[in-house]
């Protein structure tokens, strides 16, 4: 009989891999329909209790197949530039679309101006720029502040308050900039600041007290202010009653709408990368296994972040008789997910789930060596599976294209 993992990436398969996933083809993603509309429950009670607004960050789940599950606990989308603006815009109209980006194209920005109700500048060089013109538009304009409070351990790529970040600006620049150009403040309907990343709501409050230093005489001059993204707030043990805290204290503060735009907290726990075992071998004292699943290609976080994702039954390396190294089937060396322990060998047509695989993936994923698109389906509540996507050939085909070419690609 198999073995329950009660880990929570696999509560919602009951912690085996269910019949239903036995029959479809890997590699593939398997989104949960029960599990994304409990976080986006969790979300909205709170949005609800402290009267902030939430969005959805789609730079981390940004399958629109699944948005409706979101929408009523939405209050709008966060999109990175001009594709997820529109994304945002179309599949959930009437809705909020609000824009970060590090630096706005020229050549693109009349078009952002069609979809965007917030815009947010990362300088005040980029606020000088287009600010009057987004302002003329009728969006509210906001500014990114850096309060250069870092409280990531671990993950340097993703902490935007490391010193010489580009993201965001300090209290220095700020000043500097509104001692030669006076007028930028009054192009301010908001402030934002991204600091966390996967972090609970402890960070956040010495965030709060840090930008409350920094730029606190700055946000009692706006009618709203953006807490960002890395809320963990859906993880098992997230301190909720901290996170209202901080959000009550930040209305009352500097009597403010609030923003949160989390992303991976709507789909957290939430889909299953299913893969299949091509090949096993033994190099030296080294167990392998081959995957027709790629760290480099399906999961890129794996290698980027880097972090190693949970297994199906599978344990740290030496806990279990038999330890395996677990690789793509690419020709890149370092294409491998990690070493996993398990009770017997694995073999040949074997199946694998690995979990909390609907957030980062599908939207980051890509066709190196022609890798064949994984395709995507969600399991309903009833159970039930739908295919969202039917990737093949001619996906891979049209990314090589940046002119026209021998078949239509629209």
């Amino acid at each position: 009989m198999e073995k329950t993992d009660t880990r929570p990436p696999f509560a919602a398969s009951g912690g085996v891999i269910p019949p239903e996933f036995r029959k479809i083809k890997t590699p593939c993603y398997v989104l949960d329909e029960t599990a994304l509309i409990k976080n986006a429950e969790l979300m909205g009670k709170i949005a609800k209790r402290t009267g902030c607004k939430m969005l959805l960050a789609q730079k981390a789940f940004s399958n629109y197949d699944c948005y409706h599950l979101l929408e009523p606990y939405l209050a709008g989308t966060e999109a990175s530039g001009l594709y997820e603006a529109r994304l945002g815009a179309q599949e959930m109209p009437g809705k909020e679309v609000h824009v970060f980006c590090a630096g706005y194209r020229e050549d693109e920005f009349e078009e952002l101006l069609c979809f965007a109700d917030h815009i947010v500048f990362n300088s005040p060089s980029q606020l000088l720029r287009f600010g009057k013109r987004a302002k003329q538009a009728g969006k509210s304009v906001g500014l990114r502040i850096n309060p250069e409070c870092s409280t990531q351990e671990g993950h340097a790529i993703y902490d935007p308050c490391a010193p010489g970040s580009r993201m965001g600006t300090t209290r220095a620049q700020w000043e500097a900039a509104v001692k030669m150009h006076p007028d930028l403040t009054g192009l301010l309907d908001g402030i934002h600041f991204h600091t966390l990343c996967e972090q609970d709501s402890s960070d956040l409050e010495t965030t709060l007290t840090a930008v409350k230093t920094k730029f606190g005489y700055l946000i009692s001059q706006m009618k709203w202010l953006n807490l960002g993204g890395g809320h963990h707030i859906t993880r098992p043990g997230y301190d909720i009653a901290r996170l209202e805290k901080c959000i009550r204290a930040a209305k009352e503060e500097w009597k403010v709408d609030v923003y949160l735009e989390p992303g991976e907290a709507w789909a957290l726990n939430a889909g299953f990368f299913l893969t299949t075992v091509l090949d096993v071998l033994q190099n030296g004292d080294t167990r392998l296994a081959i995957l027709d699943g790629s760290a480099a290609c399906h999961m890129p976080d794996v290698l980027e972040m880097p972090y190693r994702p949970p297994l199906l039954g599978a344990g740290e390396p030496g806990e279990n008789a038999v330890t395996v190294r677990l690789g793509g089937p690419t020709c890149l060396s370092g294409d491998v997910i990690g070493d996993y322990s398990f009770q017997k060998p694995l073999e040949y047509g074997e199946l694998l789930m690995f979990g909390d695989m609907a957030i980062y993936t599908t939207c980051k994923n890509n066709t190196f060596n022609g890798m064949p698109l994984p395709d995507i389906w969600l399991r309903h509540g009833d159970k039930t599976m739908e295919c969202l996507t039917d990737f093949g050939y001619e996906d891979f085909n049209c990314l090589l294209y940046t002119s026209p070419s021998p078949r239509d690609c629209s």
